[in-house]
């Protein structure tokens, strides 16, 4: 068969998805802002009417003004990047009370239109890594007006209580602003997709707020819709306030439950003058052990982690989802928050993870899973590094690994998207214990192994303790989308990927009838440049550290 015809294939049976789409009122005019929509438990960002995949960078958090933006697109490019999340901070757009400055949104939005890029704005407002540090100064020192927390033991916690009424007034009146000048500036072009409302909210060292506003609300019976939706770990009483209904665990949740309604607020103004996407980030605690144990001084209380999202979804209904900010580079570590946010009721999105090179194989597992978006940290030309949250560089050595993967992607940005909102995709990413890994689809399963050569099976070797070079460090990663009931792409870097029958065809002899290699072209026509066959296919389909693209096709035959 030939890759035109195979090519038609393809889109014939797409065709049918983008029709559903159509049918179901998923499919958008172009004049439609962005918005999200689910299908049988995934998600699309519906941009200009079809599913986008965003391959975003998030800007290091000082890099919010004119000067610093040539360093930020610079390294977009080099990242092939179509998406650059950038914070907008409360003390940026209004250092006098009242007297708004929105001088750099403007310069931002009309150099990404040059650049060719979309937007997501990062609001730093009241809260910015649970702190305050991106306030006003005529809101952070006037601890009167706009007050602090109180701990358990009386004294003046960092964080400003999510209770202060004047506080948030004024973080709304703000964020309202902001979002009727985007409006003004951004409605017919749409150039910014979606906006973060507060960033990595909740607070260390202190549990809940204990001011006497926070404790008569913690006194009240739990909300109805908090109890509909978030069960007691360890059972307690059925209704009552919070420490009946959720004993040790009262004062994480009812902080939580407060910042959320905070947050509420904020995204439910904003979106009345203009109705983007919003969502919150987090700050994680650690995955594990499940189910989560009581706050013990251990994360950041109050922020959406996995396991109190349902209070998140119960007290913010106009925040789309909760995306983890993923900087534990573990292996199981990751995998585990990919699938505690990857839920029917919230989007999988990356909104923040490290950039150093290890990282950059996460990214396959996440598409795979049907994220909308991925954006490591810092991914801009500011002599800064995080590390040891992310890469020691701060020039394109830091950019590349990303750049190959997104770059691979790039091209095929649109088809991944739907193909991943009607919940065809599949994704792996090496472990740190560098073992093989399955991957079950519709009739077929795939074994992906790593650090293999790419001709002969290991137990050919002399020396067994000899692996492929590049290999020294986990970097392999495999995105599969299931195009058909026998077909299938594979994009990836540094695995070996070897499919058998499953379910209906366990058991039953197939072979490779076309594997091809090539591109999808930005009109989602498929671009051979060769077939693979014999050596290339005889100890299954290994793809080298250049990331690339295989359609495959199986055959099966009858004994």
């Amino acid at each position: 068969m030939t890759s035109n015809r195979i090519s038609r294939r393809v889109s014939r049976r797409l065709a049918p998805l983008v029709l559903a789409l159509a049918a179901s009122g998923m499919a958008a005019a172009s004049g439609e802002l962005p918005r999200i929509v689910a299908k049988n438990g995934r998600h699309a960002l519906l941009v200009d009417g079809q599913p986008f995949l965003m391959l975003a960078g998030q800007a290091h958090n000082s890099s919010n003004y004119p000067g610093a933006l040539p360093k930020v697109w610079a390294a977009l490019k080099d990242a092939q990047a179509n998406t650059l999340e950038m914070p907008v901070a409360w003390e940026q757009i209004e250092p006098q009370e009242g007297k708004f400055d929105f001088s750099f949104i403007d310069t931002l939005v009309r150099q990404a239109r040059e650049n060719r890029m979309r937007l997501v704005i990062v609001w730093f407002g009241t809260w910015k890594n649970t702190g305050p540090g991106y306030l006003p100064e005529w809101v952070k020192f006037d601890n009167k007006r706009f007050p602090r927390m109180i701990d358990k033991d009386g004294k003046t916690s960092y964080s400003h209580t999510p209770f202060g009424e004047a506080t948030l007034a004024a973080d709304r009146k703000a964020f309202v602003a902001m979002m009727e000048h985007i409006r003004k500036i951004d409605a017919k072009q749409r150039t910014v997709l979606m906006v973060q409302v507060e960033n990595e909210v909740g607070t260390y060292g202190v549990a809940r707020d204990f001011g006497p506003k926070a404790q008569a609300a913690f006194e009240q019976p739990v909300p109805a819709a908090v109890l509909a939706r978030q069960k007691a770990p360890v059972p307690g009483a059925a209704q009552g306030n919070w420490r009946q209904v959720y004993g040790d665990y009262a004062d994480q949740y009812f902080h939580s439950w407060a910042i959320a309604s905070y947050i509420e607020e904020i995204a439910k103004a904003g979106r009345a003058v203009y109705d983007l996407p919003m969502f919150v980030n987090n700050a994680l605690r650690d995955p594990f052990p499940q189910p989560a144990a009581p706050w013990n001084s251990n994360f950041a209380s109050g922020g959406p982690t996995y396991d109190v999202l349902d209070i998140y979804k119960a007290a913010a209904p106009h925040i789309d989802f909760a995306g983890p900010d993923i900087y534990m580079p573990e292996s199981h570590k990751v995998t585990a928050i990919l699938q505690q946010f990857q839920r029917p009721d919230n989007p999988l999105m990356v909104p923040e993870m490290g950039n150093a090179a290890g990282y950059a194989r996460y990214v396959y597992q996440a598409f795979g899973m049907g994220a909308i978006g991925v954006a490591p940290f810092g991914i801009d030309y500011a002599n800064y590094s995080n590390y040891p949250l992310g890469s020691k560089f701060t020039d394109r050595r830091m950019v590349e690994p990303f750049g190959k993967v997104f770059g691979v992607f790039a091209p095929m940005q649109r088809q991944w998207a739907q193909w991943a909102l009607e919940g065809r995709t599949y994704g792996v990413a090496e472990g740190d214990d560098r073992a093989a890994q399955t991957v079950e689809m519709k009739g077929w399963k795939a074994t992906v192994s790593f650090r293999e050569f790419q001709f002969g099976e290991r137990q050919y070797l002399k020396d067994k303790n000899e692996y492929q070079s590049g290999t020294e460090a986990p970097n392999g990663g495999l995105a599969i989308a299931q195009v058909g009931d026998n077909e299938f792409v594979l994009v990836g870097q540094q695995v070996r990927v070897k499919i058998s029958g499953a379910g209906p065809n366990e058991g039953k002899p197939s072979m490779w009838a076309r594997v091809e290699e090539g591109r999808f072209d930005t009109g989602g026509k498929w671009v051979m440049e060769r077939n693979w066959n014999g050596d290339q296919t005889d100890y299954g389909l290994n793809l080298p550290a250049q990331p690339t693209v295989l359609k495959v096709r199986l055959g099966i035959y009858e004994h």
